[in-house]
């Protein structure tokens, strides 16, 4: 089981990964990472605490650094279910 809080916005490297972990800076790394070719492997659990906290903030728009449409949570989680991860909001 992984845990991490609403602080970290969406999953660290660490939280998945351990100490040191590496989870990428965008989603094509975060599907690398979840893929099993770097880090931690499915299935496991990830229970993401205070994640209302995240979806407040990871909601439909412009990301204007990125210049593509933002990362919603909705986005996220369909990342991890596609890679067979159980994601628990809490």
């Amino acid at each position: 089981m992984v845990s991490f809080t609403a602080d970290e916005r969406a999953p660290s490297g660490e939280a998945i990964n351990g100490p040191g972990g590496y989870f990428g800076w965008n989603l094509d790394a975060l599907d690398d990472c979840l893929g099993g070719r770097r880090g931690a492997r499915a299935p496991f659990r990830l229970v993401w605490h205070d994640s209302a906290v995240a979806g407040e903030h990871l909601v439909p728009g412009y990301d204007r650094h990125r210049h593509a449409p933002a990362v919603t949570l909705d986005s996220l989680l369909q990342i991890f279910a596609e890679h067979g991860i159980e994601v628990e909001l809490r």
